[in-house]
């Protein structure tokens, strides 16, 4: 999956990956009796099609054998997903893991998967963006639906807005898509406001978004969360829940402005497993997303994601392997973190104590719950 790489500028750096999976495996997450590690696969062209268009998977594979190849409209004619020798099939090797996810869960060989090198949501039907070439949470999604689940349930934490899977289901009823994100006011792709709710019709009230304070942190982040996601979950009655877990909004992500703390993302990624369990029989699927503090934030928030898919939830306190921390040192020159968690307060108050209007994340919770939940039979003010 290190092949996907725009260069030692860029920065979506492979070393993120590596150094989760070597995290991972050192503290024993990989060799647990229950855990299969599979190589994905590469996704076809048949899979690809599913999410995209014929004639963008064609671009695609042209820049792959010509990089200096520069197709207007594409999104990889520029300098944020510039395109390189091989971006074809190191993007289909990371599609191919969310649909080797979405195989095993479907076929009841595994209730959970996991694929931390995913989570490509900015690509859309007919070009990259973003960093994010093929839309793998979209091919995963889409496999679903084609094979009789009737019910996917998205949710995306990500700092940045989902909008490349919003835009590929925005008419389809039979996935429901709940974003949190930094503003677009303030961060790319400046998309993902609270009327953003879907087309009229059968999917209107599918698309859901939630426009957080640029710099929130630790406790409005899970006051929103909980004040939104459940409520729609439970309404919604999914088959399989897919998560997509970016991490720059971690607070020493210097490509957002939020203020997580590793702990704060760990608790979601807990309760979106909580939700699986309550409403999906376990069936969840995992991916990852952006993350740019590659050698701290990012392994820790992912090996703590593989814990939990794999029902051995790594504490808080736990101390990163020495092992792992020499690693880090030896190869990419940088000290690594000593605890896998911020030593946060993740407190935060329940929506059930009351609305406050003066309270700007509270207008924003408050801006969806109006906007979405009449529209699944829901009180904005009481549900």
């Amino acid at each position: 999956m290190t092949a996907y790489f725009f260069g030692d500028y860029h920065p979506m750096h492979p070393g993120r990956l590596d150094a989760t999976a070597h995290l991972a495996q050192d503290l024993g997450l990989f060799g647990l009796p229950h855990v299969t590690v599979e190589k994905p696969e590469t996704a076809d062209e048949a899979a690809l099609l599913t999410a995209h268009s014929q004639q963008y998977v064609d671009i695609v594979k042209a820049v792959s054998e010509n990089p200096d190849l520069k197709v207007p409209g594409s999104g990889l004619d520029g300098e944020e997903t510039p395109g390189f020798a091989g971006v074809h099939e190191a993007a289909s090797k990371l599609a191919g893991g969310t649909l080797r996810a979405a195989t095993a869960v479907k076929d009841q060989e595994v209730a959970r998967a996991i694929n931390f090198g995913g989570g490509m949501h900015h690509a859309h039907r007919d070009h990259a963006s973003g960093f994010c070439v093929y839309n793998d949470c979209a091919v995963g999604i889409q496999y679903l639906l084609d094979h009789g689940v009737e019910k996917v349930l998205y949710i995306d934490i990500d700092a940045h807005h989902g909008d490349g899977t919003q835009s590929i289901f925005w008419d389809d009823p039979r996935v429901l898509t709940i974003s949190l994100h930094e503003t677009g006011m303030s961060l790319f792709p400046g998309t993902g406001f609270a009327a953003e709710t879907g087309p009229e019709g059968a999917a209107a009230g599918t698309a859901v978004n939630v426009a957080l304070p640029t710099t929130v942190a630790d406790a409005d982040w899970l006051r929103a969360f909980h004040a939104i996601v459940p409520q729609l979950a439970r309404a919604f009655e999914p088959e399989i829940i897919v998560s997509q877990h970016g991490c720059d909004s971690h607070f020493k992500d210097d490509m957002t402005h939020m203020r997580l703390s590793v702990d704060a993302q760990r608790e979601a990624a807990l309760s979106i497993a909580d939700l699986a369990n309550e409403l999906c029989e376990d069936r969840w699927i995992a991916t990852g997303g952006g993350g740019y503090n590659c050698l701290d934030a990012v392994p820790r928030a992912w090996t703590h994601l593989i814990g939990i898919v794999a029902n051995r939830p790594v504490e808080v306190t736990t101390p990163t392997p020495e092992s792992w921390r020499r690693y880090i040192t030896e190869k990419y020159g940088v000290r690594a973190p000593r605890l896998m968690g911020d030593e946060a307060d993740i407190w935060w108050r329940s929506w059930e104590i009351g609305f406050d209007p003066g309270n700007v994340l509270d207008r924003t919770v408050m801006a969806t719950r109006k906007e979405v939940f009449p529209l699944w039979g829901l009180d904005p003010w009481f549900d």
